[in-house]
């Protein structure tokens, strides 16, 4: 009787001790699916198993206001790519009911497959807030993007005043590297080589980088963006 006892006891805990290994893999999985989770990686190569595209005017376009030439709302000199719009501005085209924003929009590389990453060098001077500064764009609807980097106060944030990518941004350089596998839905953001966040995507039919400035809500009256050294990346098959 008494080892029967035993084996009974045995077992109430191993269920007990199963029940609460299935409940932590379910919070994980939960923890896995939020739309922004940060993650910290340090020292990488984010680039490694890659392959760098060729990268020209030819690959991209500028979206600006639709009734200012071009020169009155971006630059590119010395190597650096100078975005800025105001508040005021009209949007990029006249159908248009989205907020101004002057974009480098590269659309020479959408992709459909595979896995993409975006590198360069961004500036935000002080006082730029309330604005998108780089956008994986594409998605099912009804949103446009699967991420979003944005500025507000200085921080820099996924989406608008979602979580903390980086507290301190303005009037410094920072390395940018975005990873997207679009098979998979996975899309990671470095920061000076150290990965600082994962999302999920959003799906869609393709997927394309964008830099700039594009406004959103309680936008600065001026806001600002540079950017330096800009490279397309494919994963080696």
């Amino acid at each position: 009787m008494a080892i029967s006892s035993d084996k009974s006891r045995v077992m109430r805990l191993s269920i007990m001790i199963s029940s609460l290994l299935i409940k932590c893999l379910i919070h994980l999985l939960a923890m896995a699916a939020l739309p922004c989770e940060s993650a910290h990686d340090h020292d990488v190569d984010p680039t490694r198993g890659f392959v760098s595209l060729p990268f020209n005017r030819s690959y991209y376009h500028i979206q600006s206001p639709y009734n200012l030439p071009e020169e009155k709302r971006y630059s590119f000199v010395n190597g650096v790519h100078k975005c800025w719009v105001y508040s005021t501005d009209k949007p990029h085209s006249r159908t248009s009911r989205t907020k101004p924003r002057t974009e480098i929009a590269i659309q020479g590389y959408q992709y459909k497959s595979g896995t993409w990453e975006f590198e360069a060098y961004g500036y935000v001077p002080k006082g730029t807030s309330g604005v998108s500064i780089m956008q994986v764009f594409g998605s099912k609807p009804p949103t446009a993007t699967s991420l979003m980097l944005m500025v507000y106060d200085g921080s820099l944030h996924c989406y608008s005043r979602g979580r903390v990518v980086v507290a301190d941004i303005y009037d410094r350089w920072f390395k940018l590297n975005v990873v997207d596998d679009f098979d998979s839905g996975r899309i990671k953001v470095y920061i000076n080589n150290e990965m600082k966040l994962e999302v999920l995507g959003r799906g869609g039919k393709y997927h394309a980088f964008k830099c700039g400035v594009y406004a959103h809500r309680n936008d600065s009256r001026r806001m600002e963006s540079r950017w330096k050294g800009i490279k397309i990346f494919r994963k080696r098959v």
